[in-house]
């Protein structure tokens, strides 16, 4: 058996208000407010017709609201008024604004219990257009 520290290190959750573009690696317990699918086709004569699903789902906490884009079985999860964990979620860039987004490396999971907060919807983070700046040195 292989030695460790024993104690498993407890994951830091971020606030939705604290995401910022091109950062990864975030924890958060999200509410999920909406969602609606964007993509759905299956694949014929696939190895194992393979289906790809896309759904943007709008998930917030106390802090704020961001669109989380959900694929394949992250979907499933995604039900409106469902607490969800995700861990090792990253910010996406879509147009000018921030998408939540979690990939192969990262978890989407129903919360053990359900949130005690209030989703604040007036602080749309997606709605926020950033701008690509290059700098010249």
């Amino acid at each position: 058996m292989a030695a460790d520290s024993g104690a498993r290190r407890q994951p830091t959750f971020t606030k939705v208000d604290q995401l910022r573009p091109g950062t990864h690696g975030h924890n958060l317990i999200v509410k999920v407010v909406d969602s609606k699918m964007v993509v759905q086709r299956g694949r014929d004569g696939g190895p194992q017709g393979r289906q790809m699903r896309i759904a943007e789902c709008l998930v917030g906490d106390e802090t704020g609201i961001i669109v989380f884009t959900a694929r394949n079985d992250q979907v499933d999860v995604m039900k409106p008024g469902t607490t969800v964990e995700l861990r090792n979620a990253k910010i996406d860039m879509f147009k000018g604004s921030m998408r939540l987004a979690v990939d192969k490396w990262g978890i989407v999971k129903a919360a053990e219990s359900p949130a005690e907060f209030a989703v604040k919807e007036d602080n749309n983070l997606s709605l926020i257009e950033f701008e690509l700046v290059t700098v010249v040195e």
